[in-house]
């Protein structure tokens, strides 16, 4: 199977923009033979890189206030159809996607925002949608919770793909959330830096004795629209990179394939070979005969935590 590593930047907080970027990677890709297209870490409508530059945490500050609000604006609500057009040129190419959103939805009152990642099937239809169980450090201060209901795998062209997003790729249990219902193809989406993705992908893939695809989304100073409030006070070179990309591929066996691509955007590809995950798994199965399950389990609760049951 070849996969498209899809290394683009948003259109900073515009939702509509970034999605017809997203369309015409996944045209791109498809010509280029690729059965599998993966985006990065919330890429619609991109990572809120303010926090940490602008005093995030200030209470009732009208400065975070306006970039939350604007960014609340741009979340993606998938029960309105807003990735329909994202669904219609998956099923067009027949292409699977993976793809990283600020996941705004109704059931949860639709004004609290969630780091989702959203893996659509090659004919189009929502496979899966799993929030960040735990959001990193300052994006406390804009994601919520998720839950352990997107913790799913999928079968595709001869692999099963799992995903998680950004550091939850570091925790132990929710990868083998995954490697227990046979996961060989794992989507690591990232908000776009080499120190994320160089070791991790290396070290996920020979743990787990399946291919890892690492892919971020690189941005600039330079990408972000003119007219939001405190941009010129984020003190960052205007063409330098705040996020410089990183995306890779190593193998079951912990060697690149694709090693890190950075201060750049396009698309990149690997060819994966199914073989390869078996051949690995003759040493070392963590799902199975190196599993010992009569004396180490895991519980996983894969209910949709809803704040209203009726």
């Amino acid at each position: 199977m070849r996969v498209a590593l899809c290394q683009i930047a948003p259109v900073f907080l515009d939702k509509e923009a970034t999605l017809d970027k997203v369309v015409d990677a996944l045209a791109e890709a498809a010509h280029a033979g690729a059965q599998l297209a993966v985006f990065g870490e919330v890429l619609v409508p991109g990572y809120p890189i303010w926090l940490e530059r602008t005093g995030g945490a200030a209470f009732n500050d009208p400065v975070q206030k306006a970039w939350h609000a604007r960014y609340l604006e741009q979340g993606v609500d998938l029960e309105q159809g807003d990735l329909e057009a994202v669904q219609e040129a998956a099923r067009q190419h027949g292409i699977a996607v993976v793809i990283g959103v600020a996941e705004r939805p109704m059931e949860r009152g639709g004004n609290t925002l969630y780091c989702s990642c959203v893996t659509i099937g090659p004919s189009g239809e929502i496979w899966s949608v799993h929030r960040k169980l735990m959001p990193t450090y300052e994006e406390r201060l804009v994601w919520g919770v998720g839950d352990g209901h997107g913790l799913q795998v999928h079968d595709l062209h001869g692999f099963r793909l799992g995903s998680l997003n950004c550091w939850e790729n570091w925790m132990p249990l929710a990868r083998h959330a995954l490697q227990a219902q046979g996961e060989t193809l794992h989507c690591a989406i990232w908000p776009g830096r080499l120190v994320n993705t160089q070791d991790i992908t290396r070290f996920a893939a020979r743990e787990g004795r399946s291919y890892v695809v690492s892919v971020a989304a690189p941005l600039r100073l330079a990408d972000l629209p003119a007219d939001l409030p405190g941009r010129d006070t984020l003190g960052l070179d205007p063409e330098a990179w705040t996020h410089d990309g990183g995306s890779c591929v190593a193998g079951p066996d912990g060697e690149w394939l694709l090693e890190p691509v950075v201060d750049a955007e396009g698309i990149f590809y690997a060819d994966l070979d199914p073989s390869r995950v078996r051949e690995e798994r003759q040493n070392f199965d963590p799902s199975g005969h190196y599993a010992r399950p009569e004396v180490l389990g895991l519980r996983l609760d894969r209910r949709r935590h809803r704040v209203l049951e009726d």
